[in-house]
């Protein structure tokens, strides 16, 4: 039997579970490397010349210790930077995320979308230009919201955090006079993979309700076609979870669901 292919899922922190969780429903076959970059979190209080200069080299050191068949830069901040740069550089094939606004346009009904991330991808270029190309005659609000990306972490982590301060980082999303207005925002594209950590709460405190895009059940997709045909379901594979700063993950009931119920090493 031929060995699982292994992936490398790479993010700022521990929003990209959000990704790992939809790739390995999709290929429960491989081994799973996820590294979180927390020495550097969050990447939204860095330049996007410090990113790339740190992004791009800690990479080709993970790409030489554990040699992935496929490595997944399951962040939009680095995604949106560092894409061409790590593939000029290395031969593996590589997933990144970027906000999923084309089919959020395309499914829009009242033509009227916002897209929730990190101040720091709401403002890049890279976002500007997708809307520019894939609105479709929808309205689009950018909100980029300074907290919610920590605060997903801190709930994750077993914390409390309060409905208040969640609500008012999605408040911006929702323009319209309600649930009735015809014009309302019906659409909210979560631009970081941390949101989706909280969507239960995000679908409870949202002032009405619109659809929230995720992207990674396509980034699933996207790497299983790269892969190519699946061997046989190995359990075995196995997992890991893996911190920049080399502190010890102290949580694996909460990881768990993320890893297939593998509990990761």
């Amino acid at each position: 039997m031929s060995a699982p292919p292994t992936i490398l899922v790479f993010d700022s922190g521990l929003g990209g579970l959000t990704v790992l969780r939809e790739i390995v429903r999709a290929r429960p076959d491989a081994h799973y490397v996820y590294v979180a970059d927390d020495a550097f979190f969050p990447y939204g209080h860095h330049s996007e010349e410090q990113i790339i200069a740190r992004v791009v080299p800690l990479i080709g050191e993970l790409i030489a210790a554990r040699a992935p068949d496929l490595v997944v830069i399951a962040c939009n901040t680095a995604s949106t930077l560092v894409m061409s740069h790590l593939r000029a550089e290395y031969q593996v094939p590589f997933v990144g995320t970027v906000p999923a606004i084309k089919p959020a346009c395309a499914s829009s009904r009242t033509k009227r979308v916002s897209v929730l991330g990190t101040k720091g991808t709401v403002q890049r270029e890279y976002t500007r230009a997708l809307i520019r190309d894939f609105s479709q005659g929808c309205e689009v609000t950018l909100v980029g919201s300074p907290e919610l990306a920590s605060l997903a972490e801190t709930a994750l982590s077993g914390e409390a955090v309060g409905d208040a301060a969640i609500a008012a980082e999605i408040a911006p999303c929702f323009v319209g006079a309600g649930a009735s207005d015809p014009a309302r925002t019906d659409t909210v594209v979560l631009a970081c993979t941390h949101y989706p950590l909280l969507l239960d709460r995000l679908k409870r405190l949202a002032p009405w309700p619109v659809d929230w895009i995720d992207p990674a059940p396509a980034i699933a997709r996207r790497v299983s076609d790269l892969l190519g045909p699946p061997g046989s379901e190995a359990d075995h594979a196995g997992a890991e979870m893996n911190f920049t700063s080399g502190r010890p993950h102290t949580l694996s009931r909460a990881l768990t669901p993320f890893f297939g119920g593998r509990v990761p090493a």
